[in-house]
């Protein structure tokens, strides 16, 4: 025969033998003693957490001759039927594999029929999320009033993927992980069963990183107990499984809070040279600094760290020796790189410089500290208060032209700053035909004549500070070259995978109303050509440098222009249109303004002569 993996050899066969999940265990087993099993059970948790086990012992204890019992006898026919997987009335379904309607309706037509052997016919449903939405709907009736010989039973890695209705239905028991305790103690049994000595120290390891997964820390034992035979190291399951120790962690962790580079950098070489991969190995350097700012604030660590005895004591010592400040900093540092090795094309490379970055940053002082000590650097020295300064006085508004020489007949003591030859009238010339440039005001903007009024003393000044107007961005366009990191910066606190396909453009320059971007290869913006990236890569850049222009991307093989719907807002329409030549024609021919503006599905151009019938605008 051929070998039994332990996930299979020491798979539970009664209640007493789950590992943890004693609540779930407590109720199932109530309610069997009490008559009170519903007649679907859902059960939920992660991977390796006993879901599916004991929904096969439920089926036994349901089906057992001496039951329906709190624990099957695990002796009589139905249960070494269901224990050897030959029960006909115990039916499992791969809800991954078997998930259209078609199954479900075989299904129902099978429960149809009373159980051959059994006394209830059961249905194990496994990942039942993967259904589609037709078989949970024709699951939904039977699933409310089953037959009486039915019972359902559920199990599923991703709860909230089942439909409401399906949830309704049944008795949910979510799975919890299990505890390192327990599974410390539970693979001690198991390895003294197969005559392994494991060291406590790779027994952590081992369970660490089994996740809180039985199955898993059962298929880790596995593969070690072939690479060790009858005795397990530390070392031997740090070769075998690729991990890194929680010496070297530690080391690399004290390393960066004292400031010593060289030895970070050290032991950054050397994880490389294990061969571990990156985003893991920050990953456990951030829990090695999660456990040690609660060591830091907590009064009880252990109640929130599953760790020895002697790894918290020396967690204790090391916190006492920093700031909970300095010890988050540093977390916040690391968090941060996580996100930028993720994408970085050299992971290593940007890991250095996040440790070199985290070194600079040096001990953090509280707030709360700085002010003690400016209080007491400032002790006994008097302090002048500053006066503040004088507000100029705004210059009086100079009359317009016509009321100063209609005042200048009869007073010209009154107006002295007036010119003698100023004329009583301004004649209006004869307006050219419009220009391409000319602006048009749009509805809900004052008219020519509003415009033209004389400003008098009591009106106020208008404020520099108020809204740009929708015609654009006020201010100057900013340098692209000098400022295309502090962009690239801007662009990852709102899309980190945009800013890192961003690093590695070649360069980006202005060319009249494009922003150009240039890359060696065309794969490297290959997921900036969709429609909606590329729309939001334009808003960010407009945002940014303050203007409105176009995006082009420039690569050997030919350029990807921004075009149509992603280069211009629908605001930006409705202003072009009101600024077209002919709509300004109209507008001085009829003596009238731009009212409704109504964009047009062809109006998706460059503002070019191509663009003037997209769209309408009413005059």
């Amino acid at each position: 025969m051929s070998y039994l993996v332990l996930a299979r050899k020491s798979r539970p066969q009664r209640f007493a033998e789950v590992v943890g999940q004693r609540s779930v265990v407590r109720t199932l087993q109530n309610a069997l003693a009490q008559n009170r099993v519903a007649h679907a059970l859902i059960f939920s948790g992660v991977r390796g957490t006993g879901k599916t086990t004991l929904a096969r012992i439920m089926a036994k204890a349901l089906n057992c001759e001496q039951g329906p019992a709190p624990e099957p006898c695990n002796t009589c026919r139905s249960c070494r039927e269901i224990m050897s997987g030959s029960s006909v009335d115990l039916h499992e379904v791969d809800g991954a594999s078997n998930r259209g309607i078609q199954e479900i309706r075989e299904l129902k037509e099978n429960i149809r029929f009373m159980p051959t052997s059994s006394r209830f016919k059961i249905i194990i449903i496994d990942e039942v999320h993967m259904l589609t939405t037709e078989a949970f709907n024709a699951l939904l009736k039977t699933l409310e009033e089953p037959p009486e010989h039915v019972y359902f039973m559920f199990a599923t890695t991703e709860l909230h993927k089942v439909p409401v209705t399906i949830l309704s239905r049944c008795q949910r028991y979510e799975l919890q992980r299990v505890s390192h305790g327990e599974l410390a103690t539970h693979f001690n049994r198991l390895a003294d069963q197969e005559g392994v000595r494991i060291e406590p120290q790779a027994m952590r390891l081992i369970v660490r990183e089994s996740g809180g997964s039985v199955r898993d820390g059962l298929s880790l034992l596995d593969q070690v107990f072939s690479y060790c035979g009858d005795e397990v190291l530390a070392n031997d399951v740090v070769e075998i499984l690729g991990l890194v120790s929680h010496e070297v962690i530690g080391e690399l962790g004290q390393a960066l809070l004292a400031g010593d580079l060289a030895t970070a950098l050290e032991r950054l070489d050397q994880v490389y040279t294990y061969g571990m991969d990156v985003k893991r190995f920050i990953n456990d350097l951030l829990d090695w600094f999660r456990a040690l700012l609660i060591c830091r604030v907590s009064r009880e660590p252990e109640r929130q760290l599953d760790l020895p005895a002697e790894d918290l004591e020396e967690l204790r010592q090391c916190a006492a020796r920093h700031s909970a400040e300095t010890v988050s900093s540093m977390f916040d540092l690391l968090l941060e790189s996580l996100e930028k090795v993720t994408f970085a094309a050299r992971p290593r490379l940007a890991l250095e410089m996040a440790f070199i970055r985290a070194v600079q940053a040096a001990e953090v002082v509280s707030v709360a500290t700085l002010l003690e000590r400016l209080d007491q650097a400032l002790q006994g020295v008097e302090l002048e208060p500053v006066a503040r300064e004088p507000r100029p006085e705004r210059p009086a508004a100079t009359p317009p032209v016509s009321q100063v020489s209609t005042q200048s007949g009869t007073d010209t003591e009154t107006t002295p700053s007036a010119p003698p030859s100023a004329p009583a009238v301004r004649q209006e010339p004869t307006s050219p035909p419009p220009a391409h440039g000319k602006k048009v005001p749009v509805q809900g903007q004052p008219d020519k004549m509003a415009q033209s009024r004389p400003v008098s003393a009591e009106d106020p000044v208008p404020d520099d500070t108020g809204v740009v107007p929708e015609s654009g961005y006020r201010g100057r366009r900013k340098d692209v070259r000098r400022h295309w990191e502090s962009f690239i910066g801007y662009v990852r606190e709102r899309k980190q995978w945009m800013a890192a396909v961003l690093q590695r453009a070649d360069g980006a320059r202005f060319e009249e109303d494009r922003l150009i971007i240039q890359y060696t290869d065309s794969v490297d913006c290959t997921m900036l050509k969709n429609r909606e990236n590329i729309t939001l890569l334009t808003e960010f850049a407009m945002d940014f440098f303050q203007d409105t222009f176009r995006v082009v991307f420039h690569v050997p093989e030919g350029d990807c222009e921004v075009d149509g719907e992603n280069g211009i807002s629908p605001q930006q329409e409705r202003q072009a249109l009101a600024n077209d030549p002919l709509v300004l024609a109209a507008v001085e021919i009829f003596n009238g303004q731009v009212g409704d503006i109504r964009v047009g599905p062809r109006f998706r151009k460059p503002l070019d002569s191509d663009a003037r019938d997209g769209g309408d605008a009413s005059v």
